[in-house]
């Protein structure tokens, strides 16, 4: 991603060097990146909404509203990752490390793929 909002799940204060969230949709912060000319141009984070029974589009409404276009999940269930498809929010995987930074230098890269439908988790994890 060369240009364009990324989203990071973060706990805590978030931050680029903060660290990610295990579940998106339980979070404390979306730590967002803004990417120009495939450099991090900015950086800032968003108070995630409540997350109510039921209420996995929450985020997704949240971070639409916040013209993201990416986000980096370890893990989602099937309703939010639909919710995030519809919403044009792209939804890449990485499950190997729980700091925020190389995490987004490898979605800036290329290195990561987008979530595919079989790597979705049941309600949660």
């Amino acid at each position: 991603m060369k240009n364009g909002r990324i989203a990071i799940p973060s706990v805590g204060n978030g931050g680029l060097d903060g660290e990610r969230s295990g579940h998106f949709g339980h979070c404390d912060v979306f730590t967002i990146i803004d990417v120009n000319d495939g450099s991090i141009a900015e950086v800032s984070t968003i108070k995630n909404a409540e997350h109510i029974q039921g209420g996995c589009m929450v985020p997704v409404n949240l971070l639409g509203q916040h013209k993201v276009q990416a986000i980096v999940v370890g893990g989602i269930g099937m309703r939010p990752l639909m919710g995030f498809k519809q919403a044009g929010i792209e939804v890449y995987h990485d499950d190997q490390r729980s700091e925020i930074r190389p995490v987004v230098e490898d979605l800036i890269s290329g290195k990561l793929a987008i979530i595919a439908d079989n790597q979705v988790c049941g309600g949660g994890h």
